[in-house]
């Protein structure tokens, strides 16, 4: 079978990846946690995660039928690291969420004009309505971590996109829209077993781009962009939750549980919620490179 880009994520981990990170991937077996820094040595079971998944569900439902009643919004943001887990988090958090009002965001290079436009712009226009939830699977902090790592903007452009931020998320507040930004922290070893079993699988190849193959070389340069980022952007009005998502599943309840906690709304369960495990799911200081 051919693989995609001739093999590039194959020949990274046989010849470029740090040692250590070889020295985790080899011999690892399918469910034991990689990175030495995750407070578990395995992934959580299977049955324990569907028993604690059902409950979480019925209060997501929950929730969207009580922002349809009171024509509420919300926006949730998803940031991560190539492979950190995103896109099974945002189908488990909509899985039983009518699609109509609770929509997944995920826009593509901005055409010749849009890149004209003030940065925000395009963002705008999917901002939610009353009694809808805007899921934003990457977002405006493009600008903050990928855009710079590969010089698709200048200096000049990132420091007025720091400059304007806070002002762009405090008017989202202040308009009454309830906003969420999590950010998937995942070790090196991990996101590289998990693009090598994307590039193994022509199911999943779709999934990888030629930006996650060369990001693949600029671990230490995401690192310095995305801690510069969080630092600069976690704000009273617009706090970061960083959930350490080696473990996906464990991750999914971290990522519901933050969202159903965020917010009120009629017939809440608080006690069926829990509290996000604090060993995985907290402020930028959970975060590391």
């Amino acid at each position: 079978m051919d693989l995609p880009f001739d093999g590039a994520i194959s020949r990274f981990a046989e010849k470029s990846a740090p040692e250590e990170i070889r020295e985790q991937l080899k011999g690892a077996k399918k469910k034991d946690v990689l990175s030495p820094l995750y407070p578990y040595r395995r992934e959580m079971d299977q049955d324990d995660y569907d028993k604690a998944m059902k409950p979480l569900q019925i209060e997501l439902v929950k929730l969207q039928s009580d922002l349809r009643a009171t024509g509420r919004r919300m926006i949730v943001v998803f940031e991560g690291r190539d492979a950190a887990g995103k896109g099974g988090c945002i189908r488990r958090l909509t899985e039983n969420l009518n699609p109509r009002h609770a929509y997944v965001v995920a826009l593509p290079k901005p055409t010749e004009r849009e890149s004209t436009q003030w940065y925000f712009q395009r963002y705008i226009d999917w901002l939610p309505a009353a009694g809808e939830m805007a899921i934003f699977d990457r977002s405006w902090y493009n600008r903050g971590v990928v855009e710079h790592v590969f010089g698709f903007c200048t200096p000049k452009q990132r420091q007025h996109f720091f400059h304007q931020l806070p002002g762009f998320e405090e008017t989202l507040v202040d308009e009454g829209i309830r906003l969420v930004k999590i950010w998937l922290n995942v070790g090196q070893a991990e996101q590289l077993r998990r693009m090598l079993d994307r590039e193994a699988d022509p199911l999943k190849q779709w999934k990888l781009s030629s930006i996650d193959v060369d990001g693949l070389e600029k671990w230490d340069a995401y690192t310095q962009a995305i801690r510069d980022t969080l630092d600069r952007s976690h704000t009273v009005d617009a706090p970061w939750t960083v959930i350490r998502s080696d473990d996906k599943n464990r991750a999914r309840l971290a990522v519901i549980q933050t969202v159903l906690g965020a917010i009120d709304y009629a017939h809440k369960k608080p006690e069926i919620i829990g509290t996000p495990d604090p060993a995985i799911c907290g402020g930028p200081d959970l975060w590391h490179g």
